[in-house]
């Protein structure tokens, strides 16, 4: 077994990430500032099923000496701390910048320091491919589509950093790709479409999924910003804890590479024409929502092709949008106290 930091532990990805790591006997350092909702319950749920197996620094990805000692003598390192909504972004891009940029190169310069350099996988966003409006959009009666893209979106699509997030995360990303080029470290980096599942404190500026069943189940008020048949594809959290697992096991195949991370064509769903449906099934009763204006940023679609993963990393998505979705919703059920 290995030592592993998870930059951004507490969080959602985060903390299934670290639960997977400690059910399998890894030694696990959590570094996280403990700053975004549910962080803090993330930890101790952590606490419930792993009791001291984890030691946790509250510390910022900004605060370069301390994420420097964190680093040392680890074999792994997943870095998902990050500023993650366009809006906030969009209001205070040099926090934003500082974070998702700086806190990133902090991380790879940590990790050069060290003799030998641990893995680093780095979660990056569709966002840098930015609005692609050169791609052809059909307007069916459900959903927005592409013209003629019908796996979704390769890595080959040229990048185009919309909005002061997507302007962060893809510096971040191509830091982490060069550091591979350059100083020869073992990085990989992940560009993640919408990825949903328990432990996610889904907000309306992010995560929502999660947000949409957490408002459904409380009976909160939803707007929907656009016409709502904006398409995302859908990644179930079990689904990516895999494929970055496996990122690391074929680290020979893996090392320098991108890979476009979601649910796949197989996977799709509009935001809210075709999401109230599960949601209205699931409850039992039409879910009430407003409209608002659209917001900056928002792709009318965006479908990962994950070929490359299914090719080199002999991973797919096995967790179908009906059946993660049901999960998420029995989660939220079930934890209707985390949301008080």
């Amino acid at each position: 077994m290995s030592k592993v930091l998870v930059t951004g532990g507490a969080g959602f990805i985060g903390s299934n990430v670290s639960h997977r790591l400690l059910s399998q006997g890894h030694e696990v350092v959590i570094y996280d500032n403990l700053q975004r909702q549910g962080t803090k319950k993330n930890v101790a749920w952590l606490r419930e099923n792993h009791g001291q197996g984890f030691s946790l620094i509250e510390a910022d990805v900004r605060d370069y000496p301390t994420l420097q000692e964190a680093v040392q003598g680890c074999e792994v390192v997943y870095h998902l701390a990050a500023q993650v909504a366009v809006t906030w972004s969009v209001s205070d891009p040099r926090e934003d910048f500082e974070i998702n940029a700086l806190g990133t190169l902090n991380l790879l310069e940590a990790a050069r320091s060290n003799d030998p350099p641990p893995i680093v996988l780095f979660t990056s966003t569709n966002k840098v491919y930015g609005g692609m409006e050169e791609v052809e959009i059909v307007e069916q009666e459900t959903r927005h589509a592409y013209a003629s893209l019908p796996r979704g979106v390769s890595e080959a699509q040229p990048l185009d950093f919309h909005s002061p997030y997507g302007c962060s995360k893809g510096a971040g990303d191509q830091y982490v790709r060069d550091y591979a080029r350059i100083y020869g470290l073992k990085t990989v980096v992940f560009r993640m479409s919408c990825i949903y599942g328990p432990r996610q404190f889904g907000v309306e500026d992010q995560g929502w999924v999660a947000h949409f069943l957490i408002s459904s189940v409380l009976g909160r008020p939803i707007t929907i910003y656009g016409d709502g048949k904006q398409v995302r594809d859908i990644l179930y959290v079990d689904d990516l804890v895999a494929a970055l697992e496996l990122a690391v096991e074929r680290i020979d195949v893996s090392a320098g590479q991108v890979y476009n991370m979601g649910g796949g064509a197989e996977n799709t769903m509009s935001v809210w024409t075709e999401f109230h449906e599960h949601l209205n099934k699931l409850l039992g009763h039409e879910v009430p929502v407003s409209y608002d204006e659209w917001r900056p940023g928002d792709q009318l679609v965006y479908v990962s092709d994950t070929s490359k993963a299914q090719r080199e990393l002999d991973w797919k998505a096995r967790t179908s949008v009906g059946e993660g979705i049901e999960k998420l919703y029995r989660w939220v059920v079930d934890n209707k106290h985390l949301f008080q």
